[in-house]
């Protein structure tokens, strides 16, 4: 079936599919070679995309993954970029025609709506394209909810097989827009509570958290249409080991809980509050350290405030790649979606400063520090010009000796 909205965003981003045709042409189609499976969404990529190749390589077969923390073709990890999860368009081809030249047969691919739309993955049509949500991020460059849905719809709709989570508020839409734009695309609804009794068992033994819950029965849905043997599958979510900076606890000899999150949506960090205020004992409190991009969507800020605010019992505000933008501006425009606990919610612009003040300031012995949005990052945007080295890791565990 001709895909008119595929045409139409040709025609927006000519210089981007023109840069995605030579480079496929360049590498020689390296994608035609491989199955690949693709995972977008706008929270749980990283995670989900990650688990999905430990699960294949569990079942033996020749896989590399390319996620936002970086690329690993067998023993070898490479770093894609600052602050990137799809790589550009040669880079991304040159990457398939080495997995392709090492003797590998599938790809687990981390897929943005940015690298969607901007051809990135030119000539990719995947066997399995998995969708973990769609929430409020990106409207800064799609301009609005229903063209980034769109968008992500439109990669799922290249699939051979699109697994879609049935219990996420963008299901009927997608699905809808699936239909319309392919004829050859099976849809495959997943959910947690869809999945049988065993499955449920193990992910819910592995997975504290109800959206990793979610993400477990998408890669076991996925793992069920690659042929995948059910106990093998379980088996490997069961020894599936975390990811960096994705609910990462850093050591420390203070008696806290000091977690390290790449949550830097208001869906991530509701989910993420959630899952450690789940976890609290009688006489514990959480503290949110975060902030929210420079030159990225604005209206997600009030929202992650309002959220903080709400889940958190302290919340220090602070900067987070503010690139060109004024830090304490953004800061301000965070704390205007603040509802309650107005007397809690502290400024400190300087996010080192913001990080030992959490920890040392603020934090008792058994209560919970959440550090959020850098997560697995090894640098920080300060000047819209110049990445500077950071890790929220170390430097919590500087602020905790």
């Amino acid at each position: 079936m001709l895909n008119i909205s595929l045409i139409g965003a040709t025609l927006k981003s000519p210089f981007h599919w023109v840069k995605g045709l030579f480079a496929t042409i360049w590498y020689g189609f390296p994608a035609r070679r491989l199955t690949i499976i693709g995972v977008t969404g706008t929270d749980g990529k990283t995670t989900t995309a990650t688990m999905l190749y430990h699960v294949l390589k569990h079942a033996g077969k020749k896989v590399a993954l390319i996620s936002t923390v970086s690329a690993c073709i067998g023993d070898e990890e490479i770093d894609t970029g600052f602050h990137v999860t799809t790589p550009e368009q040669f880079p991304f081809q040159r990457l398939l025609r080495r997995i392709v030249n090492s003797g590998y047969t599938h790809v687990v691919l981390e897929v943005t709506s940015h690298g969607i739309a901007q051809h990135r993955i030119f000539g990719v049509r995947p066997t399995i394209a998995i969708l973990t949500n769609i929430t409020h991020e990106h409207l800064d460059y799609h301009g609005s909810y229903a063209a980034y849905l769109k968008t992500k719809a439109r990669f799922l709709s290249r699939a051979k097989t699109a697994i879609i989570n049935h219990d996420d508020s963008s299901f009927d839409q997608v699905k809808t827009y699936i239909k319309k734009h392919s004829w050859s695309t099976r849809v495959v609804p997943y959910a947690y509570r869809l999945l049988d009794a065993q499955s449920k068992r193990v992910v819910l033994d592995r997975f504290p958290e109800a959206y990793n819950r979610q993400n477990g029965a998408a890669v076991i849905t996925a793992a069920e249409y690659l042929n995948l043997p059910l106990a093998q599958t379980l088996d490997a979510v069961k020894r599936f080991p975390s990811v960096l900076g994705r609910m990462q606890e850093v050591p420390n000899t203070r008696g806290l809980k000091l977690i390290v999150d790449f949550a830097h949506t208001p869906n991530a960090l509701e989910n993420a509050l959630k899952a450690l205020r789940s976890s609290m004992k009688a006489g514990q409190k959480i503290i949110a350290v975060f902030g929210s991009a420079g030159l990225r969507d604005h209206t997600k800020r009030p929202m992650m405030g309002k959220v903080a605010a709400e889940l958190a019992d302290e919340v220090v505000v602070t900067a987070e790649d503010p690139r060109t933008e004024d830090v304490n501006v953004i800061i301000r425009q965070i704390k205007e979606g603040v509802r309650t606990n107005r007397g809690h919610v502290h400024e400190i612009a300087d996010r080192r400063t913001a990080i030992r003040f959490a920890v040392q300031k603020l934090a008792r012995p058994g209560d919970i520090v959440g550090i959020f949005g850098k997560g697995h990052e090894k640098s920080m945007n300060m000047d819209g010009k110049h990445e500077t080295p950071w890790s929220d890791a170390e430097e919590a565990r500087l602020a905790a000796q």
